[in-house]
């Protein structure tokens, strides 16, 4: 019995030392956006505090700009497309094409430096203006003005349907194995931060907005209910 206890105790003594040593990142995003059916893209200001819980002092951090994996043929998107015997985004015309761009990103209100991934064009590397030791915060901020593509995947649009995913810039996850920048796929998983959303969607007065979240506008509430058969 007195081996068992022993045994018991040493495993417990285990289990809270490796989940005292476990952490997570944590990223709260602001973003206003609003959508232009006219061109069929998106302007927005997004606001990212991002919270550094590891042990590790930070000086950069990679972000994904996933919308321009539908820039061109080049991407890791087009060519896993063509692996799986689908050509329709490869001979696709420029303007069904996507993209992210007018990016102008500060951290902490100090303009901070991109340099590009050596080969994903979705994916690049934000310099931090100063090293952000373990425990500590900033804040990002930044423009951005995105083309949706026509809907070849996992998001876009079909004529004036619009289903927006993966479509504004997000760091990559930091975790006890390093940085994990991945690039946007039609087949594959999207690793993501822990996080708080306040998002506020503007949209022409005939469209109805469908998607996750509670609701804060208490008009659309009200109109939500007449809807209800």
């Amino acid at each position: 019995m007195r081996k068992i206890l022993i045994s018991l105790l040493v495993a417990h003594s285990l289990f809270l030392s490796a989940f005292a040593q476990y952490w997570q990142q944590q990223v709260n995003y602001t973003i206003a956006v609003v959508l232009n059916d006219k061109d069929n893209t998106l302007d927005a200001f997004e606001k990212i505090e991002y919270i550094n819980n590891s042990p590790d002092t930070l000086k950069f951090i990679w972000f994904h700009l996933w919308p321009n994996a539908y820039k061109n043929d080049q991407t890791a998107f087009s060519d896993q497309l063509l692996l799986n015997g689908n050509t329709k985004f490869y001979f696709s015309d420029k303007e069904d094409r996507g993209y992210i761009n007018r990016l102008d990103f500060k951290v902490n209100d100090v303009t901070a430096d991109l340099e590009d991934h050596p080969r994903y064009i979705d994916i690049v590397k934000l310099i931090l203006p100063s090293p952000l030791a373990p425990g500590q915060k900033c804040i990002i901020t930044t423009p951005f003005h995105e083309k949706l593509p026509y809907n070849f995947s996992r998001g876009g649009h079909d004529g004036q349907s619009y289903q927006a995913t993966q479509w504004y810039p997000k760091p990559a996850v930091y975790d006890s194995k390093g940085w994990h920048p991945i690039p946007y796929l039609d087949q594959g998983e999207f690793y993501s931060e822990f996080g708080n959303f306040d998002v506020h969607i503007t949209v022409p007065k005939n469209y109805v907005v469908a998607a996750t979240g509670e609701l804060q506008n208490a008009e659309e509430k009200a109109w939500l209910k007449t809807r209800v058969a």
